[in-house]
């Protein structure tokens, strides 16, 4: 029968949430019915409040990653900014030394870029950093290394678990890439100089003694000529 405890089972099972034994009266079904519909459209109205609310919460999770990226970018280049490179420097110089493991760093210069800027133009000269940028970023591209600037036409590579010779070796690709961008300076081209230091970190040591390592070895190359990478082996 139609009260059989397992005949109702069966018809909840598939869905029902109200069940009638006979017809009943009319102001009786028009009831139920308005009391249903009114749970229906309730039910709808909270899926769909509650769609709208993942829908912004996934908006704002998108939208906090865009801003955490944007504030570790560089505007101009895309490379990463200084800010981030001190923060991925000093991690990975942490990291380096819990498993004495060696850690190398680029140091580039554009050569002589404000005579190219008061030559062509700042514009010409922004342009000009963003291919530097380009050929640094393709020349340097593990998802472990970081390509950043660091500040007008200086650029920074930190290269994760790489001896001297590997890191010099991209260094000199890095020179060979800018000059053969082709960009005219004056009677010559466009050029960059690299320093490059290479490290076993040691409890004597913080990360701003490798960044000078590296700017005096890019000091170096600029005193040596430019258009060259010069090397600093500390002592480590």
């Amino acid at each position: 029968s139609k009260e059989d405890p397992a005949t109702k089972g069966e018809a909840f099972a598939a869905g029902a949430n109200d069940y009638l034994v006979k017809l009943p009266d009319r102001i009786e079904l028009i009831a139920r019915i308005r009391y249903h519909t009114r749970a229906y459209l309730d039910h709808v109205q909270r899926d769909a409040a509650y769609r709208a609310l993942r829908e912004s919460q996934r908006q704002l999770i998108s939208a906090n990653l865009e801003l955490e990226r944007l504030t570790r970018i560089d505007g101009l280049t895309g490379l990463g900014n200084r800010r981030y490179f001190d923060e991925y420097l000093a991690a990975e110089w942490k990291r380096a030394f819990r498993a004495q493991s060696p850690l190398s760093l680029l140091m580039i210069d554009a050569d002589n870029f404000k005579r190219y800027n008061d030559t062509y133009g700042h514009m010409a000269g922004d342009e000009v950093l963003k291919q530097i940028a380009r050929v640094i970023q393709s020349g340097s591209g593990r998802s472990t290394d970081l390509a950043a600037r660091y500040g007008g036409e200086e650029f920074v590579v930190v290269l994760v678990d790489t001896l001297l010779e590997q890191s010099s070796a991209i260094a000199e690709r890095l020179v060979q890439g800018v000059r053969e961008l082709n960009i005219p300076h004056g009677p010559d081209r466009v050029t960059i100089s690299v320093g490059v230091a290479t490290a076993v970190p040691t409890a004597d040591e913080t990360p701003n003694d490798f960044v000078n390592a590296a700017d005096l070895a890019l000091f170096r190359a600029k005193s040596g000529g430019r258009n060259r990478v010069a090397v600093h082996m500390s002592r480590s």
